[in-house]
């Protein structure tokens, strides 16, 4: 096995958001301040008054004692739900605010969703002659139902240890001898405020059996520090492959140490890909698989970090294939120009909640699977091995996925 160049240089970027949060507006800046507030608050009003319309305050026309009792509630989750998420990923870091925090928000979004929905279907009720209060009284019915079994579906979905997801892709430029290469893709751990030590054990094993070539970490690895996910981070430290173990960041290191999550991939025995890469043989057939940081990673301000294609492949013959990580499918056009044959990707995962898989399409290309993008290059999207924040999946199952490449060579 060789290894390629690491850059070094190092590139410019802003400050820190905590930093630039603590710091005086100079002039101008206040405007923009003063409207991210107002939609912020404009969201949380939204998500927050389209449940309670729909099951508590509208012309379901509740008992008086109900109708006090549940706006209450409501809006003592609306206030608790900033003041938790501040709480449990800002500087303070509070696990046991995060948790409550995520939850909530995952619970909101449910409720939101199906509330409108609730809403949509009871016009239809309204055209088949259902009057009110009994239409509105069934609409918040069917929607509180619908909600709680979807969350606990979700929340089972989201703890248990992934499916495997297996694909074939065929690569024109592979060799014979690399023909039936096994390659193993995790992504989007998010070991955090949830102990998933031993979830975390679990998906290792299911790793090692399926007798990897080459094990793939597509990053946001972690929600905290190294040492705050230590314990959960340790079993990666197990994970086997034949041929090579790789790794790179994604945009959620760079809410916290990225170059700490690079330095605990290498004292667990993983190559990190810091715009660099590695050259794996077998049967005479040759491989480059590359990395390229997150493109988050130059705005961090972290010397070095960039997305760096033509880092990442300096010196590389440019007539061997590319395997290519990089966390975003977004990242997906410089591996166009560059030539990759494959990039791996994950950061979308599958839209998590339903139906947020719209909005995760308003930003990247593709939300999951399988794809091709021009040529030559092709792109794999997983749909995540764990989940961000709130603890639920629902309708995006978590997957370890299994690629194996083929030859297009006969």
């Amino acid at each position: 096995m060789t290894t390629g160049e690491t850059v070094d240089d190092a590139t410019a970027g802003p400050a820190a958001a905590v930093e630039t949060a603590a710091e005086p507006a100079p002039p101008g800046r206040s405007g923009g301040r003063w409207r991210f507030l107002a939609v912020l608050l404009g969201v949380l009003a939204l998500l927050f008054g389209v449940p309670w319309w729909t099951l508590v305050g509208g012309p379901a026309r509740w008992p008086t004692t109900a109708v006090v009792v549940g706006t209450v509630a409501f809006l003592a989750a609306l206030v608790a739900l900033p003041v938790l998420m501040i709480r449990g990923h800002g500087p303070h870091r509070d696990d046991v605010a995060a948790r409550a925090g995520d939850t909530l928000l995952g619970v909101i979004w449910v409720l939101f969703a199906w509330s409108i929905i609730g809403n949509l279907a009871g016009l239809a009720l309204f055209a088949l002659g259902v009057t009110d209060p009994t239409r509105s009284r069934l609409v918040a019915a069917v929607v509180t139902l619908i909600a709680l079994v979807l969350l606990f579906w979700g929340y089972a979905e989201a703890m248990r240890v992934p499916r495997v997801r297996t694909v074939e892709v065929r690569l024109d430029r592979l060799g014979a001898g690399l023909d039936g290469t096994r390659v193993v893709l995790l992504t989007d751990t998010h070991y955090g405020p949830i102990d998933r030590a031993r979830w975390s054990a679990r998906v290792v094993d299911a790793v090692n059996a399926l007798d990897a070539d080459i094990v793939c970490h597509t990053g946001d690895i972690a929600d905290g520090t190294p040492e705050q996910r230590r314990e959960q981070s340790a079993p990666l430290g197990d994970v086997r492959a034949a041929l090579a173990r790789t790794y790179v960041t994604g945009n959620h290191e760079y809410f916290g140490e990225a170059q700490g999550w690079l330095d605990r991939m290498r004292e667990l025995g993983w190559q990190d890909l810091h715009n660099r890469h590695v050259v794996v043989e077998r049967g005479g057939s040759r491989l480059v698989i590359a990395g390229v940081d997150d493109r988050t990673a130059a705005g961090s301000g972290l010397p070095g970090h960039r997305t760096d294609h033509e880092a990442a492949l300096a010196g590389a013959d440019p007539a061997l294939p590319v395997l290519l990580l990089a966390h975003q499918p977004k990242q997906i056009d410089g591996a166009v120009e560059h030539g990759v044959d494959l990039q791996l990707s994950g950061h979308t995962h599958g839209g998590q909640i339903w139906p947020f898989h719209f909005l995760v399409r308003t930003d990247q290309p593709v939300l999951q699977g399988l794809s091709r993008h021009g040529a030559r290059t092709q792109l794999y999207t997983s749909r995540g091995t764990g989940f961000w924040g709130p603890p639920f999946r629902v309708f995006a199952p978590s997957e370890i996925t299994l690629l194996t490449l083929r030859s297009g060579q006969p």
